[in-house]
């Protein structure tokens, strides 16, 4: 379920509704075209991007239409009432090809194709654009974090410091990249987590000494209780007091589940704890750790030996930070029953034209060895080459080679089961296995291999050409 449902046609940019206008009273609306996404940096100096936001996007887009009061507010901004008549009958009914959501991929590759009608498919760039950019830089940023944490549970929330409504997503996107569970109640029962929350410091101010709001919280919570040990004196007061709560829940048939460190220095608090803890005969209490932690900060501890079980992670998070967006484009590749390109001086940013398909090559250990885009229906190809510098090329003659690129979506109807955040989240763990550790470090990542095939290159080269000669350059 999508929280923009009444008038859905009217999340776009201005300038979509624009062309469409154009192309409907200029007779073209009809006219076949096809649409290519993909990136071309990866975020956070990274490897790699986690595909995400594929089920987002096809859900709205069965429900995108113009209801009345969007019809009514698109013809008083000053659109043509003829246009806002067929936009009042509108509902998308293109087609959708795409490499599964939770995918590993790459720059400049085209991970996802729209067909369908120019004014269609030019209609829904922004959506797109909003909910793969979006999601696809949350899922990755979790995902590092799920690389940094190992096995240890990591929780979301952060809800509080998102982008207002983006923070439902951004929880979908940290489910799929590997989070356990949320602290966000909505997002949890949108999307099959499960919810998760302790308490505030506000809790312990509350009463009149710590033990006590230690003890009241227990009593209510007697098998879920993690206790915030960093309110007044964390090794002098909230461990004591939560040991002591402990024992009390021990008498009584229980455990205490965890205590949690908010704030300094968390390698040496985390250590002092798990000593008391232990002295205390509480080895199986854990210690949970949040405050402005993001992967390289939780690749630290750990590196420092910080006994810590489990991460709490929010802001970092679901603002993506120090990348707040991924550069995603939409570009036309085929119009009319042509191919098409944008051409550029600087050949990395020259798009392919035409309809295209992803293979990825595997070596004999069943390693990622390089990805080729090809022409659909080309079938074999010896080489690739390099998209900027074609006169670099690699062979992939006798590699094991996969197609990434399936139909989901078909006149506008989703035609394939979607898969849940957590099996997104489960596909991603299983295909980062196979991609070699050079390129899952954060330092200084070695750079992923992709190529375009021979025909596709000459393809490019000709429409280029044409273009060029067509618009006198």
């Amino acid at each position: 379920m999508n929280l923009i449902e009444k008038g859905s046609g009217l999340y776009t940019d201005h300038y979509e509704l624009t062309m469409a206008q154009g192309y409907f009273l200029s007779g073209r609306h009809n006219k076949p075209a096809c649409f290519d996404y993909f990136f071309r940096k990866i975020p956070y100096q990274g490897g790699f991007v986690v595909f995400s936001g594929l089920s987002s996007l096809l859900e709205l887009l069965e429900n995108f239409r113009f209801d009345q009061d969007a019809c009514i507010y698109l013809a008083s901004i000053g659109f043509d009432e003829r246009f806002v008549d067929f936009l009042s009958r509108f509902s998308f009914q293109g087609d959708i090809i795409s490499v599964r959501e939770g995918e590993v991929i790459f720059p400049n590759e085209p991970v996802l194709r729209v067909e369908g009608n120019i004014l269609e498919t030019q209609l829904i760039e922004t959506v797109l654009l909003n909910i793969l950019n979006f999601e696809s830089l949350i899922a990755t940023k979790a995902c590092r974090m799920r690389l940094a944490a190992g096995r240890r549970l990591l929780l979301e929330f952060g809800l509080r410091r998102a982008q207002g409504l983006g923070g439902i997503n951004a929880t979908k996107a940290a489910i799929s990249g590997g989070f356990d569970k949320t602290s966000n109640v909505y997002g949890a029962w949108q999307f099959g987590a499960e919810s998760s929350g302790t308490m505030a410091h506000s809790w312990i101010q509350s009463f009149e000494d710590e033990l006590t709001a230690f003890r009241v919280y227990a009593e209510h919570f007697p098998d879920n209780c993690i206790l915030l040990v960093d309110t007044y004196n964390t090794l002098k007061s909230g461990v004591p007091n939560a040991i002591i709560v402990a024992r009390e829940l021990k008498e009584n048939g229980h455990r205490l589940i965890g205590v949690r460190l908010d704030s300094g220095d968390l390698t040496y608090l985390s250590k002092q704890t798990r000593k008391m803890l232990d002295a205390a005969g509480l080895t199986e209490v854990k210690i949970v750790a949040s405050n402005q932690l993001d992967e390289h900060i939780i690749q630290s501890l750990l590196a420092q030996g910080a006994p810590i079980d489990v991460f709490g992670v929010g802001t970092s998070l679901v603002t993506g930070k120090d990348d707040p967006a991924l550069d995603g484009v939409y570009k036309l590749s085929w119009f009319d029953g042509k191919p098409s390109l944008k051409v550029s001086e600087n050949k990395t940013k020259m798009t392919l034209p035409g309809k295209k398909t992803i293979h990825r090559f595997l070596d004999k250990e069943n390693q990622f060895y390089a990805d080729g885009i090809s022409n659909i229906g080309e079938g074999t190809y010896d080489y690739i080459h390099h998209p900027a510098e074609p006169e670099k090329r690699k062979q992939v003659v006798n590699l094991q080679k996969e197609e990434l690129m399936t139909q989901v979506m078909k006149n506008g109807k989703t035609i394939q089961p979607l898969a849940s955040p957590a099996e997104n989240a489960a596909f991603t763990l299983k295909r980062l296995q196979q991609l070699p550790e050079e390129h899952k470090r954060f330092l200084n990542p070695h750079v992923y291999k992709i190529g375009i095939s021979e025909k596709l290159l000459a393809s490019r080269n000709a429409v280029a050409d044409h273009v060029y000669r067509k618009n006198e350059f």
